[in-house]
Parts: C-alpha cells; structure tokens; sequence
C-alpha cells in the first residue's frame, strides 16, 4: 500500500483501540475477547475506502473514524462467527487462533453480538461524526442493509447451502454481491454519506465503483485461496476448495478469474473519472484490491 493507505490503516487501528470497552472493564473475558478478534490484524480494506471515499468529497478524518470503525466492527463480527463450527469451522484467522479457539464457542458468539452492536451504536452516537441525525439515520440504513438477510448475512446463507452445488456464474455473483460485496459497498457509501451536502452524482459514482470493487475483492480471494500459501494469508489455504464451496477460481479457473477481476478493476477506474484527481486514492486502493497477495 502506498503511505498514504498505510496511514488509513493505523489511524483506523487506533480509533478501534479507543472504541472498543477497555479489555479490564466487566465483562472483562468478552471485552478482552471483542479486542482480540478485532484488534492487531487485517489488511483494514474496508476503513481504508471509507477513508478514501470520504477524503475524495472533502471530508475531514476526524469524521470519518467512526463510520470507518463501524465497517470494521461489523467485518470482525462476520468472520469471528463465520470461523465457528456450525458456520465454516475455521482454526486459523489474521495469523492467530480462531476468537472460538482463543476462548471458546460462547463467547465467540456473544463477541460477534456485541461487535455488531457497537456498530450501529457509533453510528448514532459518536460524537465525531459531524452530521445531522437524518443523515445518521440514513448511515445506519446503509450498514443494516449491507449486513443483514439482504447483504452479507443472506450472502452467508447462500454460500452454506451451495456447498457442493454447482453454481453459473450468475449465481455465484449474486452470492458475492451479498456476502462481500455489500459491506464494501457500504463502505465507500458511508464515506460520502458522512459529507453532509455532498453531490448526488459523485456520490451515484462512488456506489458504480464500489459495486465494481467489491466484486473484484472476492474474485481476489477466491485465486488467493487456490495459489496463496496459509503462512502469507494468514488463514488456511484452500479452505474453499476442500469444503467444496462454488468460487469463481473453480468456476472459471484461475486464469479466468483474474481476468474477470482485471475486467471489473477498469470498470471501477472508469467510474472514477467525475472525481478527477480526488480519486486517486480510490484507484489506488482498487488496483491493491486485485493485486494483493493476501
């Protein structure tokens, strides 16, 4: 990542720091644990395109922190229940155990509760967030929608009763754009939502590029998850293929998949022209979505 993205990336990792209930406060073994399964790791993707969004209509950083945090919270709640047994039964996360292996099944489940309700609550209330509480509203519209039965939860659904199914690509778009996409999408929508006035068409090409980069970030993982090596991704490699779980590498092989990813890349590009040069953190982050190695 370039400097600048690198700085997004600690700046978020501080402002989650400060969010977060301090690992001593009772319930100290949850509190400690929500630290843990969201803290110390993760490339920060999602913060980073708030970040970006936000900087690109004149936003200030310091309003951006909490809808920034928010998109995080909400990811880490995702994969600590996604990696429990009933879901994808995963050991390995970001490099270190499991949140389920760390403490136990439990707690996991209460630590991605409470995750996900912190989200929604610094949305409503962090002082930081300088908009009206129409637009508040309207920011906890956007992440309930990404995250619920109709975005990633529904996306999860799909994805588990597809395992061994073959699936058109159609399909597996539609799954994607749920279970991915629409938490990116939410992202760069809560960047611009958090500029009070801003324009309704930079906004309507804000949402034409992240539809397009959400997309290309699962294509992504998908190849990572059949070349990429457990040591560098800081989870279990092949995962997918061994759960025989439809991806767009198994279904237009690898080659075919980066195509389509390098397709979708352009279109993100393309969408960014109305912002000029205010985009180029944007592409930037674009173009380290499809490039990534982790």
């Amino acid at each position: 990542m370039t400097d600048l993205l690198t700085r997004y990336r600690e700046r978020a990792e501080r402002a989650l720091d400060a969010r977060l209930p301090p690992a001593a406060t009772a319930p100290a073994r949850l509190h400690e644990a929500m630290r843990y399964a969201t803290l110390g790791g993760g490339k920060r993707v999602r913060a980073c395109l708030v970040y970006a969004a936000g900087a690109a209509l004149g936003a200030r950083e310091e309003a951006l922190d909490a809808p920034a945090c928010a998109v995080e919270l909400i990811h880490a709640y995702s994969l600590v229940h996604d990696d429990l047994p009933c879901m994808d039964d995963d050991d390995l996360r970001r490099g270190k155990p499991t949140c389920h292996k760390a403490y136990d099944e439990a707690t996991a489940l209460l630590v991605g509760d409470s995750l996900q309700t912190l989200a929604f609550e610094l949305l409503a209330h962090d002082a930081s967030l300088a908009v009206s509480p129409a637009r508040r509203l309207e920011m906890i519209t956007v992440l309930a929608r990404a995250t619920g039965s109709s975005g990633m939860a529904g996306g999860q659904a799909i994805d588990l009763a597809s395992v061994g199914k073959k699936l058109v690509l159609n399909e597996l778009q539609d799954m994607h754009a749920r279970k991915t996409g629409a938490l990116i999408r939410a992202a760069v929508q809560l960047g611009a939502l958090a500029v009070e006035h801003a324009d309704k068409n930079l906004i309507a090409a804000l949402d034409h590029y992240a539809e397009s980069v959400g997309l290309a970030f699962q294509i992504a993982d998908d190849v990572l998850d059949v070349e990429g090596e457990t040591g560098v991704l800081g989870k279990r490699a092949g995962a997918d293929k061994a759960r025989g779980k439809p991806t767009y590498a198994t279904l237009l092989g690898p080659d075919g998949a980066r195509t389509k990813a390098k397709a979708l890349l352009d279109r993100a590009l393309e969408s960014l022209g109305p912002l000029g040069d205010n985009g180029v953190t944007l592409a930037q982050l674009a173009r380290y979505i499809v490039e990534r190695r982790q």
